[in-house]
C-alpha cells in the first residue's frame, strides 16, 4: 500500500511501461494464492449504507442549518456592538480627559 507505483506512461519512443511486469531478470513470478475467503463485492452490492433523504430528515437538516447560521450571525453581531460600546466608551473618556487636562491649564 505504501510501496511506490510507477504510472503507465506513454514514452517518447512511443513504448509504454506497463504496472506490473511478471518477468523480472529473466524469470517469471507469480503471485502467491490467497488461502482466506473473501466475500464478493459488487459496486452494487457494497457495504457502505446509502443515504436515503425523507422530508422529515430534509426539514431537520434545514431547520439546523438555519439555526447554526442564526446562532453563528447573532454571536459575530454581540462581538461587534461590543466592540462599538467600547469605542464609543473610549472616545467619551478620551473627551472627558481632554476636557480636564485643558480646564486646569486655563485656570
Amino acid at each position: 500500500m505504501f510501496t511506490p507505483k510507477i504510472p503507465v506512461n506513454d514514452q517518447p519512443t512511443g513504448q509504454i511501461i506497463p504496472l506490473d511486469t511478471t518477468t523480472v531478470d529473466g524469470h517469471a513470478h507469480t503471485p502467491a494464492a490467497c488461502s482466506c475467503q473473501h466475500p464478493a463485492t459488487t459496486p452494487a452490492t457494497s457495504n457502505r449504507p446509502t443515504v436515503q433523504l425523507t422530508p422529515g430528515s430534509l426539514a431537520l437538516l434545514v431547520g439546523g442549518g438555519t439555526a447554526a447560521v442564526l446562532v453563528v450571525g447573532a454571536v459575530l453581531v454581540s462581538m461587534l456592538l461590543a466592540v462599538a460600546i467600547t469605542a464609543g466608551s473610549l472616545a467619551i473618556v478620551a473627551l472627558v480627559v481632554r476636557s480636564l487636562m485643558n480646564d486646569t491649564k486655563h485656570r
